[in-house]
């Protein structure tokens, strides 16, 4: 036995002995029998060299692409300074990216704290909306994400997920995504807050009408509820705007950012909201605190990145490689209807709906033989995601489109001999 191969049979062993044997189960089906060793730009590297495009992208975390020289860079030279913060001196870092997030984020937004995740964030946000409005209820979607600690899974919309642990907090209802009379009929003068991803991405990558986020704001002026916009995956670039609600034209009143803001090098999440809402947080300002949230490294990780995004122009990237990405699968759609429904996103956030569901673990796993990788939505198992790095290069993208049609024709005659 090769060194290489016992170092991937300890690892598998130990996954099933001390991480999760089900999970061990699940990358052996789906031919994921090797380790990840290196990666670099757009390509992950196996312990045997194999190459694989990352189109997966961590979920949404690496819209930098892997190692980012820019963001190393950073870390590396804040490691020789000063890792973690004492939290009792003013901490540099910290102050220049809430400046930064001001400025990034749509309109009035001012003050961030920061924490070390999205889930995090969201809780964040809910706690923030409760104690500025003194309101108890939040309205969230069906078929949502926004993690899965408590208030975050309170406010998660797949009951897969939520009914392990019922009850579950009091006061969270959800309506469907996109159904603005729904919302309406549901917001009261109890209401604290409307949570809601401007594009649903657990759920399946599902935009909505272009006219509910604005339906939604106007609502929710109309009642005193904030509006919570969850921009943990949309956020930062990913869907050709910097946040996903500027295609609508939308101020939310918190703002939710994390994967993307350690520029994939670092963990760090952000909830960021108006000055007024901060009001019982700047009189009490020690009710919401974390230890390692708004540390100096990843601080200066997501100061990297966000500086990066911009000097990069990889917005502008991300809408011209997402419309020529999206083209091509919305062509191999019409191709293949028998496999594929529908190609759906915006930017780089892209989904591929699927027929069948079974029909799915087959693509995936010729896909990831080919050297690309992709996988579902956590909410959705018939909705296959294209999140890659906003790096991507367009030759990138049509070795993807190719091996995919491949994968569709072997898919195509299965569906045939059924």
């Amino acid at each position: 036995m090769s060194n290489k191969q016992q170092v991937i049979d300890e690892t598998i062993e130990k996954y099933e002995k001390y991480i999760n044997p089900a999970i061990a189960k699940l990358f052996r089906f789906m031919g994921l029998s090797t380790i990840e060793w290196k990666a670099e730009g757009n390509v992950i590297y196996d312990v045997d060299g194999k190459e694989y495009i990352d189109c997966l992208g961590g979920y949404g975390v690496f819209s930098l692409g892997h190692r980012h020289p820019k963001v190393v860079a950073a870390v590396k030279q804040q490691l020789d300074l000063m890792p973690l913060s004492s939290k009792v001196l003013f901490d540099k870092p910290m102050a220049d990216l809430a400046e930064l997030m001001a400025e990034i984020t749509p309109g009035d937004l001012t003050y961030s704290f920061f924490v070390n995740s999205g889930a995090e964030a969201v809780e964040g946000s809910l706690k923030l909306a409760k104690i500025h409005t003194g309101r108890s209820n939040v309205i969230a979607t069906t078929n949502s994400f926004h993690g899965k600690t408590l208030g975050a899974l309170s406010a998660t919309g797949r009951d897969m997920f939520r009914e392990p642990f019922q009850p579950l907090l009091a006061g969270f209802s959800h309506v469907p995504f996109g159904d603005i009379d729904a919302l309406r009929h549901n917001v009261n003068s109890e209401t604290a807050a409307v949570m809601i991803e401007p594009i649903q991405g657990e759920g399946g990558i599902i935009v909505p009408p272009d006219s509910y986020l604005p339906a939604v704001r106007e609502i929710c002026d109309q009642t005193g509820a904030l509006l919570i916009c969850d921009e943990v995956q949309s956020g930062l670039g990913r869907t050709g705007k910097m946040f996903a609600v500027e295609h609508y034209g939308v101020v939310p009143d918190i703002i939710t950012t994390a994967k993307a803001l350690g520029g994939g090098v670092m963990p760090i999440g952000a909830f960021t909201a108006r000055s007024t809402i901060w009001d019982k947080y700047i009189t009490s300002p020690f009710l919401h605190t974390s230890t390692f949230g708004g540390n100096p490294l990843a601080c200066a990780a997501a100061i990297a990145a966000i500086t990066a995004i911009r000097e990069e122009e990889l917005i502008t990237r991300a809408e011209q490689s997402g419309r020529y990405f999206l083209d091509k699968l919305s062509d191999l759609a019409r191709k293949y209807p028998e496999v594929i429904k529908e190609a759906r996103g915006k930017g780089l956030m892209i989904g591929i709906e699927l027929t069948k569901e079974g029909i799915g673990g087959l693509i995936l796993s010729e896909m990831i033989d080919k050297g690309v990788l992709i996988a579902y939505t956590l909410n959705n198992p018939k909705v296959i995601r294209i999140e890659p790095p906003l790096t991507i290069e367009l030759g990138q993208i049509n070795y993807v489109t190719g091996c995919l049609e491949e994968a569709l024709a072997k898919a195509q005659d299965i569906l045939e001999d059924l």
